[in-house]
């Protein structure tokens, strides 16, 4: 698997990370034997690399990583403070209509404590197919767009869950009655959550650095069944 870069310059790289898969080894996915991003990236440069934030293995999109440990922390201080700006595209169930703005709480998995967690979830798009899913004869869907202002473990996915509108695919805080359907009607059973856009200023060189990460292939199938157009 060749992963696509989509920025580089002396300090980082900036990838599009496919779908399911890991970024590096863990112990909460000590099961999974693929290739790691880290793997993949080592195999295509000869380099190691040094993920500055992190995406969960289901999610795909824009990651950036280091390319010398001793500046992982400089460019993490961007997401610690908040300066930088992350734009995801999710699928979830249900007719989502109106802006809202997320305050919840979200419990670390790790230390077992909550943090303060905010997300702006803005309605795109929406569809009601005739295909019936438990307890209802039709099901609906809507396009998401997600803006996270702190960076919370599962943070979109359980905020998501939280208001009832959970993400397609997400097998951990999702509907299994939807995710089914998407399995046996889209032969599609990836987590709908695409990490689109990403903006910071350079630490370095003080530029812009403004990147975008073209959807998955599961995502354009489901974009021409739906007739969804995103710009």
């Amino acid at each position: 698997m060749k992963i696509e870069i989509l920025f580089e310059d002396s300090y980082i790289i900036i990838v599009n990370k496919p779908n399911n898969v890991l970024i590096h080894n863990s112990y909460y996915a000590r099961n999974i034997k693929d290739d790691t991003l880290l793997n993949l990236l080592k195999k295509q440069f000869g380099n190691d690399f040094y993920p500055v934030h992190r995406l969960d293995r289901k999610t795909s999109g824009v990651l950036v990583l280091s390319k010398q440990k001793e500046h992982v922390s400089v460019f993490q201080e961007l997401f610690n403070s908040d300066t930088i700006e992350k734009t995801y595209f999710g699928i979830v169930r249900g007719f989502f209509k109106e802006n809202v703005l997320l305050n919840s709480p979200v419990k670390n998995p790790d230390t077992k404590l909550y943090k303060e967690a905010e997300t702006y979830c803005e309605p795109l798009q929406n569809i009601e197919l005739k295909i019936p899913v438990h307890p209802y004869n039709n099901s609906r869907y809507s396009l998401v767009k997600l803006k996270p202002s702190t960076g919370r473990m599962h943070q979109l996915r359980i905020h998501m869950n939280k208001i009832s509108h959970p993400i397609v695919g997400d097998y951990k805080y999702g509907d299994r009655f939807h995710n089914r359907m998407f399995e046996n009607e889209f032969n599609c059973s990836n987590l709908f959550l695409h990490a689109f856009e990403i903006k910071f200023v350079h630490p370095f060189n003080k530029n812009v650095i403004l990147i975008k990460a073209s959807f998955p292939d599961n995502w354009k199938f489901i974009f021409e069944k739906f007739n969804w157009k995103v710009h």
